[in-house]
């Protein structure tokens, strides 16, 4: 199970440091865009059984006994005769994106043929012409496989370009023993006995499909006024000092000592934090909460684009997809991996299979709605109204 020291999602930020994420954010150089007829290079996947693939740290199985081990990777490379060569060298999305991002703009080769970037990064990779279209009919584990609620997202239709890798879902965790009272819906964290005792997260990718949600906004297709009004909401909670403040990953050790008594929070973490304190909740608002991704992507002239592509369908067979649901504990992009857990004898396993975090029930799924992402055109005014409210 990932660390909650360390979540991928909670990584973000929309606007970074990094001076090309900046200067491209509005994707307003022209020299910047790769046609999808210049984004292939030559392909050496035949004569080399090799890939070089870019992912998080803590986002992958490893052996219980030798943590260096990556047993689905390794059954990939005994199945094919691949071999990868895999760093765990993403630790911040714009911070990757100024890492690659020169290459690409160069159309010159990054060195990866496979990276996991989240979707609000890949949608801009998308945007750039950066993301190779991938060969479907190569994949046909991810065809039939791949989750529906997540097939289609607004920046990369038909997934195209993207799959995902792990799922999740922002919603609201709270203390139940020590509120005295259930949360069920975004507008109970304004509920004056969590005065000072409410945390946001600070990335404004992270943060405002949720609060939109909570005003009645169908976060598929909101506009600027939804998004103007929920600031308006969240700065005159700032000001009355009802928000304690906002978070990256550190809400999780807030609401664990107790700091806080309700918060933003990843699905993916709150497993964790039910483990270590049974009193806490996690919530998907009756409103609706946001689901979301991180995709698999093949970078423009990727050496090993046919290999990276077999091992992603790898990662779509049923059985390696509930491998690796059982170690990471994010949403699984594999439905059909559930009943692979559900009927492997082992207890914790077919837990885990029951578990609506991991595999979310029809009821569920009806609350979770895929975010229509920023566009690079709104992003900059965005993000600055949003940053004043959050202080950065």
């Amino acid at each position: 199970m990932p660390q909650l020291a360390f979540s991928r999602r909670s990584a973000l930020r929309g606007l970074g440091a990094a001076g090309l994420s900046a200067a491209l954010a509005g994707c307003g150089v022209p020299a910047a865009y790769v046609p999808e007829a210049r984004r292939e290079g030559r392909d050496r996947s035949g004569g080399e059984r090799s890939l070089a693939f870019s992912n998080w740290p803590l986002y992958i199985d490893t052996d219980d006994e030798d943590e260096s081990r990556r047993p689905t990777l390794d059954a990939f490379t005994e199945k094919t005769g691949i071999a990868i060569r895999y760093t765990e060298d993403i630790n911040d999305n714009d911070e990757f994106f100024g890492k690659v991002g020169p290459a690409l703009m160069s159309h010159q080769e990054t060195g990866r043929d496979l990276v996991v970037v989240s979707d609000w990064m890949a949608a801009r990779f998308v945007r750039l012409g950066w993301a190779q279209k991938m060969t479907r009919s190569a994949q046909p584990n991810v065809a039939r496989y791949l989750d529906p609620q997540l097939r289609s997202p607004a920046f990369d239709e038909g997934r195209l370009h993207t799959v995902p890798w792990q799922s999740g879902i922002t919603g609201i965790a709270y203390n139940r023993k020590a509120l005295g009272r259930e949360i069920r819906s975004v507008r109970d964290l304004w509920h004056p006995d969590l005065a000072g005792r409410v945390t946001l997260f600070s990335g404004l990718d992270e943060s405002f499909a949720l609060l939109m949600q909570g005003n009645g906004v169908d976060v598929t297709r909101w506009n600027a006024s939804d998004f103007h009004r929920m600031c308006d909401q969240v700065e005159g909670l700032v000001r009355k000092k009802h928000i304690r403040r906002f978070t990256g990953n550190d809400y999780t050790s807030d609401l664990g000592k107790g700091d806080v008594l309700a918060c933003q929070a990843y699905s993916g973490d709150a497993i964790q934090l039910r483990a270590d304190n049974p009193d806490i909740e996690f919530v998907v608002p009756e409103e609706g909460a946001e689901l979301w991704a991180e995709s698999l992507l093949v970078p423009n002239l990727a050496r090993h684009k046919k290999n990276a592509e077999a091992l992603i369908d790898h990662y779509y067979a049923p059985e390696v997809a509930a491998s690796l649901a059982a170690s990471v504990n994010y949403v699984c992009p594999v439905p059909a991996a559930r009943e692979v857990l559900a009927g492997s004898g082992d207890r914790e396993s077919a837990a885990l299979a029951e578990n609506p975090l991991v595999f979310p029930d029809d009821e569920m799924r009806r609350r979770l709605a895929v975010a229509r992402d920023i566009s690079s055109a709104e992003r900059a005014a965005l993000a600055k109204r949003w940053n004043a409210i959050v202080g950065l």
